[in-house]
């Protein structure tokens, strides 16, 4: 995709794409998948389906995930399992794949959030990866009485285009798929277009008082300037991880973890990076 595809309202003043050799920084991404793995056996499975009647102590509000651009429910699962382990009730978004209209897929998320709140009775707290944070940050700016708190994890909020060249180029091509008749792709009006901008505006409204908000970013994101990732409005983490591991790297589920319970979580856990 060339830079005209996208709009550069989308990437600021002091922003930019990282490097065509950024990229590269994601194949640690296999090392913190390897970490996953090797907590999950070390605890001997514990992350899996918790047995009937032994299951954890529920604690705060619900808890729904939202994947990324490019990205399905699926894409969560690990952090799901390890939260769950921890006694948080995790919901799925219903997102199959994060690839069609922004400003649909936050409508989605309202009405799923409207359903867990009517489910649950209660308020709900968003965690979203990258595309699905700066969604859920949206959504918990117009509904505050659906959210509680948001955590977001490499998530671009102040410059959505400022982001890998292979990104744009996926973008591309759902632009054009969308232009070949496939209409529940992205379309171009959502990348430099009305759509782009209310979707953009929504991402930065001013946050409610006691809609909790913590911003988790990484220095060595290949996908994203991860400077667009630290919002002014949240608490801001800086993670060792790759944009794509930050889905499943067991020192940021601990930070996720901390961040739902911000009042009861442990210090040395976090520091540590336990998350069992």
């Amino acid at each position: 995709m060339t830079q005209r595809t996208v709009a550069p309202f989308l990437t600021p003043e002091g922003f930019a794409q990282p490097s065509v050799g950024a990229v590269l920084r994601e194949g640690s991404a296999l090392l913190e998948g390897g970490r996953y793995a090797v907590h999950a056996w070390s605890s001997r499975g514990s992350w899996r389906r918790t047995p009937l009647g032994s299951a954890p102590v529920r604690v705060g509000e619900p808890v729904l995930l939202v994947p990324g651009f490019l990205a399905g429910d699926s894409s969560l699962a690990p952090m799901s399992r390890a939260l769950r382990h921890l006694g948080f009730r995790t919901y799925r978004a219903d997102i199959r794949a994060n690839v069609g209209c922004t400003l649909a897929a936050a409508a989605q998320l309202e009405e799923r959030l409207e359903e867990l709140a009517q489910r649950r009775g209660t308020r709900a707290r968003v965690v979203g990866h990258s595309l699905g944070g700066m969604l859920a940050r949206g959504v918990a700016a117009r509904r505050p009485d659906l959210v509680a708190g948001i955590v977001t994890m490499g998530s671009p909020v102040l410059a959505p285009g400022a982001h890998h060249a292979s990104l744009t180029r996926s973008v591309d091509l759902l632009v054009r798929l969308n232009r070949a008749g496939m209409r529940n792709l992205m379309a171009a009006d959502c990348v430099a277009g009305r759509c782009a901008q209310e979707s953009f505006d929504q991402a930065r409204l001013p946050l409610p008082d006691g809609v909790d908000f913590t911003a988790l970013y990484s220095r060595r994101d290949g996908i994203v300037d991860w400077r667009a990732c630290i919002d002014p409005a949240a608490r801001a983490v800086e993670v060792r991880s790759s944009h794509v591991g930050m889905a499943f790297d067991p020192t940021v589920i601990a930070l996720v973890a901390a961040a739902l319970r911000p009042a009861t979580a442990s210090a040395v856990e976090v520091d540590r990076g336990e998350i069992a």
